[in-house]
């Protein structure tokens, strides 16, 4: 399989190293959606989709609203169909699209792949079901009927001491999700084995700072701050972060464990940011 890293959505906010740990304090921070474009004998898959192009243009004024702490960029040529087109592939070639979890800054590409089956744990799909008049979903960007394939743990197996960690059907073995709860009820990780036999881990939102995985974590003030704001389970959250923190050190060489908006992972991959 070949992985191709891609960032499909800049945000801008203030802050600078309160957010990023590096720069002035009264500078401009960096953050990503940091998404993935693999390439499979069953075609395409996105892992994550990040902000599509209904999101950059005619709800444009929206995800500002919603993401105005964040001062999205809303550029339609990094959003995953413009990014892939300009690699050689057509939109209906992405097949399968598998989502960390369902916030709009991770599921706003669904529009633009409406003949993807969309993979997602049944618990966030509930969740969303229910909760989509409130602020953390859009219904914009599931008004087209995603083709979704939903997935339980009742099947799951053990990957590196994860539990309920399963492959998905209809997708080649070496993609597993890998639950992850506690910024959403539904939230998990998305395993990709490489070629060479390791693996990816993208873990969403389950992080959000390169620091929080080193042997002695640490994490930025405003991001700090940001993650305790919006999880649905705090001790879950931080369980499950403490875990990842384990996997990332224990077997580094092996797992490499990335977040879905710190740029530090995205340029370690060389991405294009």
């Amino acid at each position: 399989m070949r992985i191709h890293h891609l960032n499909c959505g800049t945000m801008r906010p203030f802050g600078g190293r309160l957010v990023n740990a590096a720069g002035s304090r009264f500078g401009t921070a960096r953050m990503i959606c940091h998404c993935l474009l693999v390439e499979t004998e069953q075609g395409l898959v996105l892992v994550d989709s990040g902000m599509g192009v209904p999101d950059v243009t005619t709800h444009a004024k929206l995800m500002k609203q919603r993401l105005r702490l964040g001062r999205p960029v809303l550029d339609a040529g990094e959003t995953a169909v413009a990014q892939l087109e300009r690699l050689g592939h057509r939109a209906q070639d992405v097949r399968h699209i598998v989502l960390t979890h369902l916030d709009l800054d991770h599921a706003g590409g669904l529009p633009d792949f409406p003949h993807a089956q969309v993979h997602v744990h049944d618990v966030e799909h509930r969740t969303m079901l229910r909760d989509l008049k409130q602020d953390r979903y859009l219904r914009h960007q599931f008004q087209h009927g995603p083709k979704w394939s939903v997935h339980g743990s009742a099947d799951g197996e053990r990957w590196f001491g994860f539990e309920a960690v399963r492959d998905l059907p209809g997708l080649p073995p070496e993609i597993l999700l890998v639950p992850l709860p506690g910024h959403t009820r539904g939230h998990t990780g998305v395993a990709v084995r490489k070629q060479d036999g390791t693996w990816l881990l993208h873990a969403g939102d389950a992080f959000f700072h390169h620091g929080e995985m080193a042997e002695n974590p640490h994490c930025s003030p405003m991001l700090r701050y940001f993650q305790n704001r919006v999880q649905v389970d705090g001790p879950l959250r931080r369980h499950n972060q403490d875990r990842l923190r384990d996997l990332a050190t224990a077997h580094r060489g092996q797992v490499e464990v990335f977040s879905a908006h710190d740029p530090v992972g995205l340029e370690r991959f060389g991405g294009n940011a």
